[in-house]
């Protein structure tokens, strides 16, 4: 278990969609302890394999107030979202020291792999969901910026350039 160096935006693997993963191994459970630690030593609330430049379909989610609910996830689609929109604001370590405020479905249901190598469908609400769908998106090559409009997405990353 490690926590390992987030990849920098614009790299171009965070434009990238994951490769689906085919089984659960050894090497599979390595990454996610690699994305629990880099995600608590953050911390955040969740992190996609690809943010850490692993290029599969891998990510864990834990909103939980107490921590240690940790969710993994391997290949993760969501099967419906609901009408209800919930803002938060969103930021990622691949662009530290920017964020803005994003609206998504306040709830989902999710289809993933789990840990045992079992197909899975789950609720998730608030956070959770607003986590879920943002590893979602960095696993399909997407950032939370692209929500935005192209005037919104472009100011901040003029801003994000200011602050390197």
């Amino acid at each position: 278990m490690t926590v390992r160096t987030c990849i920098p935006w614009p790299d171009k693997r965070l434009r990238t969609a994951a490769a689906p993963v085919e089984a659960i191994t050894d090497a599979e459970r390595a990454v996610w302890d690699d994305l629990i630690d880099t995600m608590e030593a953050m911390p955040g609330v969740g992190m996609g394999a690809n943010q850490i430049g692993v290029m599969q379909r891998l990510a864990v989610v834990d909103a939980s107030e107490e921590r240690g609910q940790v969710v993994r996830m391997a290949n993760p689609e969501i099967l419906h979202a609901s009408v209800q929109l919930r803002e938060h604001d969103e930021a990622s370590p691949n662009l530290p020291g920017i964020w803005a405020a994003i609206k998504r479905p306040r709830a989902v249901t999710v289809r993933y792999m789990d840990e045992a190598g079992e197909i899975v469908e789950k609720d998730f609400v608030g956070l959770w969901a607003t986590s879920v769908q943002h590893q979602i998106d960095h696993l399909n090559g997407k950032m939370y910026f692209d929500h935005l409009s192209r005037t919104k997405r472009a100011m901040l990353l003029k801003k994000a350039q200011k602050g390197r």
